[in-house]
């Protein structure tokens, strides 16, 4: 159902993409070795001792790079990492915690207040930011900051937020080197993956699946505490890059609630594109539970879509499932004929929160 005026589209696309999101989503393997070298150069000024549990603070982007840290050492850290997305830090953080003010501008309001609230509680504090208030302000209480380069969009600088975190974790000595190591090999598989993944051809898997759901909501499913923490990303970037609405949910949770909804308001769910993300490393029981509520849900839905990828270790496999996604993403945008870039509703928010400060 791919009409010819888009397939003409598609060779015009540098027209649509105004700021050059292409490039962005494409340096992915190029931002991955810069946070390293970033990484490798840390020194921390201050000491910090019985680090009891650790707290990333910040939103959108620079929240999603405390999630992929986690998601990468989640058989390696030995102590709870939390990720917070508010204005507040839970009540148990104290001098033990470790919290971590991940803000790409340095200006995210939650993630000062939640710098204040950390002050508050006597938290040992270490800041990621490219500048603004939050660099400003740690500089003056002499405190660690791990800049940043600027001048991407934060949801570009997903790299440049996560990787920086594993340094910092080996240099606290909290994991071992395995998961750097990891991440360095991984790197060589995205740079060869991007050169799949940017060409609107239909053998790219990435602008295939795009094709099939641009025109649905998606909605993608993925296994608890793995890549269900991608799905995030996958709605993020969906609904930042594509301005198209998409939602997630995690297996088995969804199968002692949402798979009933599933019923009603047929004319609205055959609009529903599902996505479903496997890795080989999903609980035997969880694969059961996806082949039978895909098998369940059936023709309720406008589609399944199956993504895995190949991969030789965790690492390389959920990169290169967030690199996938990120294209999906940038292609969904091409189609609507939309600026993957611009954001204009959340500027919007952001001036009328400016008003009521």
């Amino acid at each position: 159902n791919f009409d010819f005026k888009k397939e003409v589209l598609m060779k015009s696309y540098n027209s649509i993409d105004s700021s050059n999101m292409y490039k962005s989503i494409y340096d992915f393997p190029d931002h991955l070795h810069e946070a390293k070298i970033i990484g490798e150069s840390i020194i921390l000024g201050n000491k910090y001792s019985k680090i009891n549990n650790i707290v990333v603070a910040g939103m959108g982007g620079s929240a999603i790079g405390g999630d992929i840290a986690r998601l990468i050492l989640q058989n390696e850290l030995k102590i709870p990492m939390y990720i917070c997305r508010n204005y507040k830090l839970p009540n148990w953080v104290n001098n033990n915690s470790l919290v971590i003010c991940s803000s790409y501008s340095g200006n995210t309001e939650e993630s000062l207040s939640s710098f204040q609230d950390a002050q508050k509680k006597k938290a040992q504090i270490i800041a990621i930011s490219t500048g603004g208030v939050l660099s400003k302000q740690i500089n003056e209480l002499g405190l660690d900051l791990i800049t940043i380069p600027s001048g991407l969009q934060p949801r570009a600088a997903l790299a440049l937020s996560f990787v920086p975190m594993l340094y910092l974790f080996k240099s606290l000595k909290l994991i071992k080197i395995k998961k750097i190591n990891d991440l360095i090999t991984a790197i060589d598989k995205i740079e060869l993956m991007r050169k799949i993944y940017n060409k609107d051809s239909n053998e790219n898997p990435a602008y295939l699946l795009s094709k099939k759901i641009y025109k649905t909501l998606p909605v993608i499913y993925g296994e608890n505490e793995s890549l269900a923490i991608i799905a995030v990303r996958w709605k993020g970037q969906l609904s930042e890059n594509a301005k198209m609405l998409a939602y997630h949910n995690e297996l088995p949770e969804m199968n002692h609630n949402e798979i009933v909804g599933w019923e009603n308001n047929l004319e609205l769910i055959n609009k529903i594109s599902i996505i479903w993300l496997k890795d080989k490393s999903d609980h035997p029981r969880t694969n059961i539970r996806q082949t039978s509520t895909k098998n369940i849900i059936n023709n309720l839905a406008a589609r399944h879509e199956i993504v895995s990828v190949e991969g030789s270790t965790k690492v390389e496999r959920y990169l290169n499932m967030i690199h996938f996604g990120d294209w999906v993403s940038f292609w969904c945008a091409i189609l609507h004929e939309t600026d993957p870039t611009p954001v204009t509703k959340i500027d919007k928010l952001k001036k009328i929160l400016s008003k009521k400060s």
